[in-house]
């Protein structure tokens, strides 16, 4: 794909930035959407491109994703220095003295109520499934046909919405109950704090991703990968095109860089 001249010189602009943190969501921007979660894999241009970046000098590179930790580092086998955001910013992990995500016994109390109430879902409505995290618990209905994936969103959100206990998010065919408030713009800021960048670039794909995009500060790059509504400036079509953005980002700080 030839990239719009416009997104291509704010990549090349972006590149010569003192520090860049180059954050990226995984499903639906560096991996395609599968029906099954544990299937998903980088496209392989998309990883190498992030493992290049993630061996520049004054470059951080970042995944921000709404998968648990432990399925994050499962799937995209990131490079050694990337940073690692999980449940939409609940989990993170920047290193070997990151803390361990630790729950109230409210908290847990609350976390198996919500996991209660999915389990009777999935259990009553064919082709959903519950999705484990350590501070939440997800139904997914991709597999199920229309009417079951909308009765199944009604039980949960009938039965745990307007309890202050649960955080209750919405995605491409997902409903995310968390018992703690975290998302991904949230987890952006930090990142850039942590890292000390002087600029940021984000992809992302999904509505989760929209936080993340309303954190970017002037001088950032936000892309939007899909269709749908977006605070993003840059929009691309699909995660097929983004290899080709990395490589861009890539080729110019390597210039940048050696200039």
């Amino acid at each position: 794909m030839s990239l719009p001249v416009e997104l291509r010189t704010a990549v090349v602009r972006l590149a010569q930035t003192p520090h860049l943190l180059v954050a990226l969501d995984f499903d639906g921007t560096m991996a395609p959407i599968v029906s099954r979660a544990q299937d998903a894999r980088p496209l392989p241009r998309s990883a190498a491109a992030l493992a290049t970046l993630a061996g520049m000098e004054g470059t951080t590179t970042a995944l921000v994703s709404g998968r648990a930790l432990e399925s994050l580092r499962s799937v995209a086998a990131p490079p050694a220095p990337t940073l690692l955001v999980g449940s939409h910013g609940a989990e993170t992990y920047w290193g070997p003295d990151s803390p361990v995500l630790e729950l109230s016994a409210e908290q847990q109390s609350s976390l198996e109520q919500a996991r209660d109430c999915v389990a009777r879902a999935t259990r009553d409505f064919p082709g959903t499934a519950a999705e484990q995290k350590p501070a939440g618990v997800v139904l997914h209905y991709r597999l199920a046909d229309d009417a079951d994936g909308i009765a199944a969103v009604e039980h949960v959100n009938t039965a745990l919405s307007g309890n202050p206990a649960f955080h209750i998010t919405t995605g491409k065919k997902v409903l995310e109950i968390s018992v703690l408030k975290a998302n991904k713009g949230q987890s952006l800021v930090s990142l850039r704090e942590f890292s000390g960048a002087t600029a940021t670039f984000f992809a992302g794909d999904d509505v989760t991703d929209e936080h993340a995009f309303s954190a970017l500060l002037p001088g950032d790059l936000g892309l939007k990968v899909g269709p749908g509504d977006s605070a993003a400036q840059f929009r691309i079509p699909d995660e097929h095109t983004l290899p080709e953005i990395l490589e861009l980002l890539a080729e110019a700080r390597s210039a940048h860089m050696t200039s």
